[in-house]
């Protein structure tokens, strides 16, 4: 796009993200976002058609890049199973690798955890806990397959266990942590967790 367009946008970006963080996404005005851009309510929209559209563009390409490291540290995990044969081996420092993308990109977590309410992006932690829901049970049904003697256990009670975890994970933010803090969190949510999963997969 031209230059003067370019900075246009920019500063939008900018005053979007200042104002969705202040009020949340339904009580955002857009007189207010265009009035801090320095552009006329009309120009707004020539970048954005909606109010939505803008806060998806705050979020949705962090989203695109957490969900494909997801996967490949889903891919490395299942790499693991496959030569370490054992529920070991996805038993390790999910949270905190978790926790400093979190950091890397806190603005937009604090947006999805604190703001999105009025959006597609207000349910964003069942989608989280889906995805960690069908990698586990993938990873587990591979453990069974090699042989390992992994109980039986309540479908239910893994759907709520791992969205437990997620909720856990998401905590910091809405707490105002640091990131040291954080990240010391994250290291006792992986050794509170650990034990659970453990007995789960029959190693305890």
């Amino acid at each position: 796009m031209p230059r003067n367009k370019e900075q246009s946008h920019e500063r939008i970006i900018a005053a979007a993200k200042e104002e969705f963080l202040s009020c949340g996404f339904e009580n955002a005005s857009m007189r207010r976002i265009a009035s801090n851009a320095g552009i006329t309510v009309s120009g707004l929209y020539k970048h954005f058609p909606s109010k939505e559209e803008m806060f998806a563009a705050l979020v949705q390409p962090m989203l695109d890049e957490f969900y494909a490291l997801y996967r490949q540290k889903e891919q490395e995990e299942n790499d693991a199973i496959m030569q370490i044969g054992s529920a070991a081996a996805f038993l390790n420092e999910d949270a905190v690798y978790v926790m400093a993308f979190i950091y890397d990109h806190l603005d937009a977590f604090r947006l999805l955890v604190c703001c999105s309410q009025g959006t597609r992006y207000e349910n964003y932690s069942n989608t989280l806990a889906e995805m960690e829901e069908e990698s586990s049970l993938k990873f587990i049904d591979v453990l069974r397959e090699r042989g390992d003697l992994v109980p039986e256990f309540d479908r239910r009670e893994f759907h709520l266990l791992v969205s437990a975890n997620v909720e856990a994970v998401l905590q910091p933010i809405r707490h105002d942590f640091t990131r040291e803090e954080a990240l010391h969190y994250a290291q006792t949510i992986n050794t509170f967790f650990a034990k659970g999963w453990k007995w789960l997969c029959g190693m305890e």
